[in-house]
């Protein structure tokens, strides 16, 4: 089934933590610290696979984890660092961050990667802390925290060149002519409800890729129908076939109405080289209306070619149109999308001091948050450290200011501390 939309969780390894640990030996009386460091959280990153067409693989399995840090050990043994985690995505995927709906990555070559969340570092052991004036320091690091976002994901396919039109104008059975797709075929409206994607060979050197984009309707640029689901399909492709049905009521009504479509969902689609066929000229009323049809769009600018997919009439000239066409048309630059966002990291210095209870306080900030987690409370050499975090970064002296007590407690992130002056 192809599937071109998905949202999943992604999440880093955290770093491991680094060990508080003396060395240990027969005849050695004082063992200095040896405590090993911890390894590093594996990244998550997004990898184009050109093996791959549809995010399918995205619809049951949803959450996506990389692996944790080890911890270092005794004898400044450090812990392994964390495998990678790679997500793989097929070309033309686009990611946005969910939440906030900010693009995070276009992507388009085979091999490219991105990556998206990165894996905390490892705490330092012990053995990084010793000075001369304290040479068995009680101080380590734990491992700095992961990362998470919720992504989602858009495919938009890339093709050279897009089949578009009314239902049953014919598309499907124009791409099965033309290359070796086999699409799903029957005489009535809306029977492709998803793209389909063939390979037209030219010569012995030369293929080009062709999309049939389902059926448009008045409105699709406004969700109606399947509309933003099929016309994102559009914007990837360089030349267009428009095909009209010669069957239709009005078939330069339904020309009309396509490129309305087109335009209101994106104005750079209306700005695609076209090649207009009229389909289906085995019958007699596409053949009685082609020459009042060629000459009304010829006032408009197009060439109207006459084609049968059925009967595989003409269809090669066709191919060959749009191919040429294709030869002078730039490479397809980026469509227009908002550019990524990059936002500058949290200042690790700020922090922010609010009073939560008549005996609680709560101290916020990227920094100071992280330092927490990081923190070995339960080893007096790593507390003292932290304490000292907070008197440099001025968390104490802001929160004397704001009345704190001896006895009160002060919350930073998950860790809950009593004061005492």
């Amino acid at each position: 089934m192809f599937i071109d939309q998905a949202e999943i969780f992604v999440r880093s390894g955290n770093g491991g933590n680094g060990m508080v640990h003396f060395h240990r030996e027969k005849f050695v009386s004082r063992g200095g610290p040896d405590g090993g460091d911890g390894g590093k959280g594996g990244d998550v990153i997004i990898e184009v696979r050109s093996t791959m067409n549809t995010l399918s693989e995205y619809r049951h399995k949803m959450r996506y984890l990389a692996q944790d840090g080890k911890g270092g050990g005794p004898n400044n043994m450090s812990g392994k660092n964390a495998e990678d985690l790679i997500i793989p995505v097929p070309p033309g995927t686009v990611l946005f961050d969910a939440i906030t709906g900010e693009l995070v990555g276009d992507m388009t070559d085979p091999g490219q990667r991105l990556l998206v969340c990165k894996g905390g570092r490892g705490g330092r052991g012990n053995q990084h802390f010793a000075t001369a004036r304290n040479q068995a320091p009680r101080t380590g690091e734990k491992g700095e925290p992961c990362e998470e976002k919720q992504l989602r994901l858009e495919l938009k396919l890339i093709a050279d060149i897009g089949i578009i039109g009314v239902p049953n104008a014919g598309k499907s059975t124009l791409l099965s002519a033309l290359t070796n797709a086999k699409p799903k075929i029957a005489a009535y409206p809306f029977t492709t409800l998803e793209p389909n994607l063939g390979v037209a060979r030219i010569d012995d050197e030369t293929t080009v890729v062709l999309a049939d984009i389902p059926g448009l309707i008045e409105g699709a640029s406004q969700g109606a129908g399947l509309g933003h689901d099929f016309l994102r399909h559009i914007q990837r492709t360089r030349v267009l076939i428009h095909l009209l049905d010669g069957l239709s009521e009005d078939p330069l009504a339904d020309f009309s109405q396509i490129n309305g479509e087109l335009s209101l969902f994106d104005p750079n689609l209306s700005l695609k080289p076209q090649i207009v066929a009229l389909n289906k000229m085995d019958q007699a009323e596409a053949a009685e209306l082609f020459p009042q049809l060629k000459t009304e769009l010829k006032k408009r600018g197009y060439e109207l070619l006459p084609v049968s997919a059925m009967a595989r009439t003409d269809i090669r000239e066709l191919l060959f149109k749009a191919v040429n066409k294709l030869s002078s048309t730039p490479v397809l630059a980026d469509m227009e999308m908002p550019l990524p966002v990059y936002r500058p990291k949290d200042d690790s210095k700020q922090f922010e001091v609010t009073r939560e209870g008549s005996n609680e306080w709560r101290v916020s900030g990227a920094g100071i948050e992280r330092s927490a987690k990081m923190t070995y409370f339960e080893h007096s050499g790593s507390l003292r450290r932290f304490q000292k975090l907070m008197e440099i970064l001025g968390i104490e002296t802001a929160l004397r200011e704001a009345g704190i007590k001896d006895g009160d407690t002060v919350m930073v992130g998950d860790h809950e501390l009593e004061w005492q002056d």
